[in-house]
Order: structure tokens, then sequence, then C-alpha cells
């Protein structure tokens, strides 16, 4: 599983830049190296950019995994030529740009260069799909582990729409219907009676819609014993 990302817009980057003379980069040499989105080839593009713009990049560096916790050691590193920076210029998905201006000694800025696009599952050597919503209340156990709040473009949950034809959605020739691999791996299990049973309204205030998700992992585990 991977965080997928996408550069953004060049003009967005510099316009978050736009007050920033010095500038250190980071990118990520996990998902984004994947993505090749902010590993060591599109950072030092990145640099190159900044210095025809005008700018000066007082140091850039590949944190292995910079959506952990590790993150604070790397940037004590390279805490002086940070220092000497106007803002971070962070290659990195959303978890990473917060981990990195987390742990960040100095108050400065720590722009995102990237979009953090979704979570996917690699079906083929750097080809990925979406494939969770992290939603907080997973349904994979009744639709024989396909997500149709992923896979159906409508995240329909009792069944397919009336646009679907022959296993095809309705927005694309080339998009599968959800419901349609559903019912194929249900059959093939001998589960099809479980189509009968009615989903009920999803719950979203256990997804993002509540705000911030937290969880206590000792007391969860304390609550199962």
């Amino acid at each position: 599983m991977k965080t997928i990302t996408r550069q953004k817009p060049q003009e967005e980057v510099m316009g978050y830049l736009a007050k920033c003379h010095k500038v250190y980069l980071i990118g990520c040499g996990t998902c984004a190296t994947l993505c090749h989105t902010g590993g060591k080839s599109e950072v030092l593009e990145m640099k190159e950019k900044l210095k025809a713009a005008g700018k000066e990049v007082s140091g850039w560096m590949i944190i292995p995994t910079a959506c952990d916790e590790l993150t604070k050691y790397a940037l004590q590193e390279e805490a002086q030529r940070i220092k000497a920076a106007d803002c971070v210029l962070a290659m990195t998905c959303a978890i990473g740009v917060q981990m990195i201006s987390l742990h960040l000694k100095d108050a400065k800025p720590v722009y995102p260069a990237l979009n953090t696009l979704f979570i996917g599952m690699e079906e083929s050597p750097g080809h990925f799909t979406e494939v969770c919503l992290q939603c907080g209340s997973c349904v994979l156990g009744r639709t024989a582990a396909v997500c149709p709040l992923v896979r159906c473009s409508k995240s329909l949950l009792n069944g397919p729409c009336g646009g679907s034809s022959e296993g095809k959605c309705e927005v694309s020739p080339d998009i599968p219907c959800a419901w349609q691999l559903i019912y194929e791996r249900l059959k093939e299990m001998g589960r099809l009676e479980e189509l009968e049973e009615i989903e009920p309204t999803k719950d979203w205030s256990v997804s993002v819609s509540g705000g911030p998700r937290k969880i206590d992992i000792e007391a969860e585990c304390t609550s199962l014993s």
C-alpha cells in the first residue's frame, strides 16, 4: 500500500514561495520516490527550477519515510541548513508535510509541493488503484473484499445502479462495475444469498466528517481483553 501523490503546478508552488528567498527542500524515499514525485531526481530537478527562479536552496535531503517519527532525527541532522532557510518545501505526502512541521525546531512555514491523491494498491509495477477511503466503518466482509465506496463511482452500498451495462460503469467503459465484481466473487464463493442483506445508512461520524480521528491503541487493547 502506498500514498499516491502528484506534483502541484509549478505556479502554485512558486506562489507559496513568493516571500521566501532561501528554501530548504525535503523529499521522501518511500511513496513519493515510487510515484516519481519527490524522490532524489525530482528534488534535484526542483532545486534547479528554484535556482532559475532566483531562489537560493540552503540544502536538501531525502528522508527515508517522511511520515514516521524518525523524521525528527533527520531534521536535527540538517538543523543548521534548515535554520538558514526562510521556509521548507516538502515533496512528500500530506502526512509528511505535517510531520516535518511538527518536528521543526524553528517556527517557519512548511509548504507542500505535492497533492496527496489516495492510498493505492499496486496492480502492476508503477500502476496504482485506489482501494480504501479510510471511512472508519469497513464493509469488506459482506462485499467480497471489494470496497463499493471506492470502486463504485456512486459509492452505492446495496447493489448497482441502473447505469451499469455489461459489467461496466456508466462513467467509462474502462471502469468495471464494482457491484458486478462483488456479485461474481460472491457467486464463486457460494455466498450470493448475502446480497439480500441490506446495508444500513453509512455512519459517516466515524469518518473524517466527524473531525480529525484519534485512537488510543492501549485503550483499544484493554477494551478487547
